[in-house]
């Protein structure tokens, strides 16, 4: 199963809670109350606005450093003679930027921990 941006938005809006500004008398009693959700419209906005940080960072050419998750970088690959695997044909692949994931060793840990 592949992680999608509604995933990630329903996990936005189920683990953050926002603190009210003005507290009631209620919200003293029960601080459970003091908490407002974020509405999934909100959330979608942050994760989108997210996504667009890394987007326009990897554009310029720059890392892009999550710790404890990972580091996305730019390669620049020459171009050089492949083969189409369909045809077995020759033929000629741009030169072109990729982008690489190296992930943390907490991740590496977390990953491979037996279960």
């Amino acid at each position: 199963m592949a992680l999608k941006k509604t995933d990630l938005v329903t996990s936005v809006i189920d683990k953050v809670h926002l603190k009210k500004r003005v507290r009631e008398r209620q919200q003293y009693l029960f601080p459970e109350l003091n908490y407002t959700f974020i509405k999934r419209k909100r959330a979608g906005k942050i994760i989108n606005s997210m996504l667009e940080i890394i987007k326009g960072t990897l554009e310029r050419g720059e890392i892009v450093l999550i710790s404890g998750f990972g580091k996305f970088n730019v390669k620049f690959r020459w171009a050089r003679k492949g083969t189409n695997p369909k045809t077995g044909d020759r033929i000629f692949l741009k030169s072109r930027r990729t982008v690489v994931f190296h992930c943390s060793d907490r991740l590496k840990e977390r990953i491979n921990q037996k279960s």
